[in-house]
């Protein structure tokens, strides 16, 4: 029987051979929204205030990922 932790690392290393990054900070939702908050303001030279970014998540995001 393969264990859960066995299926997460086969997983982990398959990505890695496609080039994605592992991190090791992002733990959670909130890590992996600060990291994303951090990404996006950097790249559109911009800074949110907390409530802009709550609507980038809340709104903006979901319609734009939308896939009909």
């Amino acid at each position: 029987m393969i264990k859960e932790n066995d299926i997460e690392q086969r997983l982990l290393t398959k990505l890695q051979d496609l080039k994605y990054t592992y991190r090791p900070d992002i733990r959670d939702r909130e890590a992996l929204e600060q990291n994303f908050r951090e990404k996006f303001e950097a790249l559109n030279r911009v800074n949110l205030t907390d409530a802009e970014f709550a609507r980038l998540l809340d709104g903006v995001l979901p319609r734009a990922l939308k896939v009909e």
